[in-house]
């Protein structure tokens, strides 16, 4: 008899496949070259959707301990990530009138890169961060900084101390919780009765129409959209009021949400109209989601056709970045250092590891330098435009650029 698992928010069994990606190792779990010729864990990525809330979720199949509890991913590394922060700072600052009576609490927060500008504007903060290497580098920076995972239990221990927050903030954490109705309990209990919460994360979407799988990995658990969010929040007796559009990531909501009770936050014209294009564009009926997986298979065969041609034509090929989402497009696909020399990563603790299942080399990005590769694949396909200017040297011996996704293009 097969086992079918149940949705992670309402507990529905989850019949329906959105995509198979087949065995893939933890993308973020890089390899040191004393492993290189160890067993490495492969585990499914075949994300359902829940026919019953259209949450699209993977099964957990390794503990979210053992994936966050030692972090390869600073934030701080992306110079355009870190100046959205800070634009999100002064903006939520005014919009909230925050000040040194005010409390600030960031989950998931990371190297301190986005709480160090409330830090800095001398209004009271604490972040919540899993992963001890990671939590060391913000508390350095001067951000309070507590090495938990946060919910339900955590939010209880915090009240019972005396702290809420005036804001609670979660940036690209929502993926990543396994348990998500414990987490928004913990959201419900830990904000203050006029308390605004701001959570950023990857829009379902945007992922469908702009085919972006790479985005689904083990580490993120669920992907959501604004129909099925408003659905788990308001379970929980808070309400989403407010949204905004966002180019991270590929495509980002930032959500807005106050208790139910709050009646001074009214739902904003700009949330209803995104609930009704997700409505018109099918997004609750299963439709929707079964087209998905053949745009996935094509961006494969066109990608590994242009890297054949590349190739074939003696030309050389090397990788820029090592993040989660590459790791993702490279197992999938194939692409091993039979295609891409090696890769480069601003991150020094990801400098001489290797990527995880393909084995390629990771270097600093001096060393596109010393080899002037012919090709330079953008792996943050999300920071393309960061990464092209300062990697617009390449220009001078005529090296090109790939960008992967949507669809495999070559920019001058």
């Amino acid at each position: 008899m097969i086992n079918i698992p149940s949705c992670r928010f309402c507990g529905f069994g989850l019949r329906h496949i959105f995509v198979d990606l087949g065995m893939l190792p933890l993308c973020e779990s890089y390899i040191s070259e004393d492993q290189l010729n160890r067993m490495e864990p492969f585990y499914p990525l075949h994300p359902y959707v829940c026919e019953r809330c259209f949450l699209v979720q993977l099964e957990v199949y390794v503990a979210p301990e053992e994936i966050f509890s030692e972090y390869a991913y600073f934030s701080s590394y992306s110079d355009s990530w870190v100046q959205h922060a800070k634009q999100y700072v002064e903006m939520i600052t005014k919009r909230l009138r925050l000040n040194d009576r005010s409390l600030v609490i960031e989950s998931a927060s990371n190297d301190g890169y986005l709480l160090q500008h409330f830090v800095a504007m001398g209004i009271p903060v604490l972040g919540v961060e899993p992963a001890a290497n990671v939590a060391k580098v913000a508390i350095a920076k001067g951000v309070p900084t507590l090495v938990k995972f946060f919910g339900e239990e955590l939010a209880r221990e915090l009240l019972a101390e005396g702290k809420q927050a005036d804001l609670l903030v979660g940036n690209n954490v929502l993926a990543q919780v396994p348990d998500l109705n414990d987490f928004v309990k913990g959201l419900k209990v830990l904000l203050k009765p006029q308390g605004v919460i701001t959570l950023e994360f990857p829009h379902l979407m945007r992922l469908v129409e702009e085919n972006q799988f790479d985005t689904i990995y083990h580490e993120h658990f669920s992907y959501f959209s604004w129909f099925t969010t408003e659905k788990i929040f308001a379970e929980h007796g808070l309400k989403l009021f407010d949204v905004e559009e966002l180019p991270t990531h590929g495509g980002s909501l930032r959500i807005y949400a106050c208790h139910a009770e709050n009646t001074s936050q009214s739902v904003s014209e700009r949330a209803r109209e995104l609930k009704s294009r997700e409505e018109a564009a099918g997004i609750t009926h299963l439709t929707y989601y079964a087209s998905f997986a053949e745009k996935v298979k094509e961006t494969k065969r066109k990608l590994l056709e242009l890297l054949i041609g590349i190739k074939r034509a003696g030309k050389s090929i090397v990788g820029y970045g090592a993040p989660g989402k590459g790791n993702i497009l490279l197992n999938y696909c194939g692409i091993r250092s039979d295609f891409l020399d090696y890769t480069v990563d601003r991150n020094p603790y990801k400098q001489g590891k290797f990527l995880p299942g393909t084995h390629i080399p990771i270097f600093p990005p001096d060393k596109i330098k010393e080899t002037q590769p012919d090709y330079v694949m953008i792996l943050p396909w999300n920071f393309k435009d960061e990464i092209m200017e300062q990697m617009a040297y390449i220009r001078n011996w005529g090296g090109r650029f790939i960008v992967p996704i949507p669809e495999p293009r070559i920019y001058p």
